[in-house]
């Protein structure tokens, strides 16, 4: 099912095949995300996923919208901490009209000056947008209380003050230290040939200059990985509501114990059915949004708990969210409910890889971080494998209030809170 051939350049070229679909989906990954940009940099790699759609040497920003639409396809983007991805959605007999206008945008962007003004404008309110929705907007600011200075912490999208400050020899710079063979992926999901994937791609892509070395060089100038910081972080916002995060290092990407992560994660509040879920909201109702997350990376990752509630409540919350915790650590789980967690995970694998875009970022994700593809049934093995001690042992690792880190976003105006982790 999975396929892989390396072009000469050092371009990476995965397929998965689904012959009993009539869909493809192609994404081009460049392992470059906002964790690679210094702060004066903060929000380049998403302008520039912006940047690509706005016009080629070949194509206006028009055309390759209208190209697109006229097969009933999608085309987009989006940029993440450590990749960004340029993917299309298309019926199979269209795959020839994706591959060109892909590597088309990602080869020959013009970065007109007109089309880089009108976009920070867009930039500038996709920020301002954010910070008006303080559900996500709490998210930004656990990770800049969090991370602190690291890049890790910083919003993907920038600030406004270092978007206002990037200039079109900034984005030709990036892209050219950047956007280097050796770290893109095209990945590929549906109804296709391998075989003849890889043709289209070596003739497009296959003249792109390798830059081994310059790829080296780039690896011993990353960041080093963050230092975490605890305590308490309050920001002040005119709200009706307190939203607030709460959480403690997790396990990078290919850690032994994900699967136990996972698992460890989806019980605590990842669901209707999760600890969370039932005690905060159902049987307490001190919120209507509660659940918890997780983020890895290469190198570090996090366990996150999220909920909106009132300026009332926030103590008695947090309190409920750390006695959940303390619970698991103290190995308060049964073998029934890891049971019903396995299956709910597997399900839910499943369930989310239904179709050739789902399949396309999964490939591509396993080839960023493992060098392989990895089967739904290693997978559904790996989560299966998990037992009631990797629970215990995991929880009792990682859930030390010392080491958490809470941050609120509301009205302290009103009332302050008096809030200790210890609780």
């Amino acid at each position: 099912m999975f396929a892989k051939t390396v072009l000469d350049n050092g371009i990476r070229i995965l397929s998965a095949e689904m012959p009993d679909t009539r869909s493809v989906s192609l994404g081009i990954w460049v392992e470059n995300g906002s964790r690679h940009e210094s702060h004066h940099q903060n929000g380049i790699s998403h302008f520039i996923e912006h940047l690509l759609f706005k016009g080629t040497e070949r194509r206006t920003a028009a055309q390759i919208a209208e190209e697109m639409d006229a097969v009933g396809g999608v085309l987009n983007a989006f940029t993440a901490k450590e990749y960004t991805c340029y993917y299309a959605k298309v019926l199979d007999e269209h795959l020839t009209l994706a591959i060109d206008l892909l590597t088309d945008v990602f080869l020959h962007s013009a970065f007109d000056p007109e089309e880089i003004e009108r976009e920070r404008s867009v930039i500038l309110q996709e920020i301002s947008q954010s910070e008006d929705t303080p559900d996500d907007y709490v998210h930004d600011l656990f990770n800049l209380d969090f991370f602190k200075d690291h890049p890790l912490g910083r919003p993907i999208c920038g600030e406004a003050a270092t978007v206002l400050n990037l200039h079109r020899e900034d984005f030709l710079k990036f892209v050219e230290d950047r956007y280097l063979p050796g770290r893109v992926v095209v990945s590929c999901a549906g109804h296709l040939r391998h075989e003849g994937l890889v043709r289209e791609m070596e003739r497009r892509l296959g003249t792109v200059q390798n830059t081994e070395s310059k790829i080296q060089n780039l690896k011993s100038k990353i960041e080093d990985s963050p230092r975490l910081h605890s305590g308490v972080f309050q920001h002040r916002k005119p709200l009706e509501q307190v939203h607030l995060c709460l959480g403690v290092a997790g396990v990078r990407q290919s850690h032994p114990l994900r699967y136990a992560a996972y698992a460890l994660n989806t019980i605590l509040g990842g669901g209707m059915s999760s600890r969370l879920f039932q005690e905060v909201r159902e049987k307490r109702g001190r919120a209507y949004s509660v659940y918890s997350f997780m983020a890895s990376y290469k190198d570090v990752g996090y366990v996150g708990t999220y909920a909106g509630t009132s300026l009332e409540w926030a103590e008695e919350v947090v309190e409920l969210i750390l006695k959940e915790m303390k619970r698991l650590a103290a190995g308060e789980v049964s073998e029934e409910e890891l049971e019903r967690t396995k299956n709910q995970l597997i399900g839910n694998m499943i369930l989310g890889l239904e179709t050739s875009d789902s399949w396309m970022s999964h490939i591509a994700k396993n080839e960023i971080y493992f060098g392989k593809a990895i089967s739904l049934e290693d997978i559904a093995q790996g989560v299966r494998s998990v037992t009631r001690n990797d629970i215990i042992e995991l929880a009792g690792s990682i859930f030390k209030t010392e080491e958490m880190g809470l941050t609120l976003l509301g009205d302290f105006e009103k009332r302050t809170l008096s809030l200790s982790l210890s609780a």
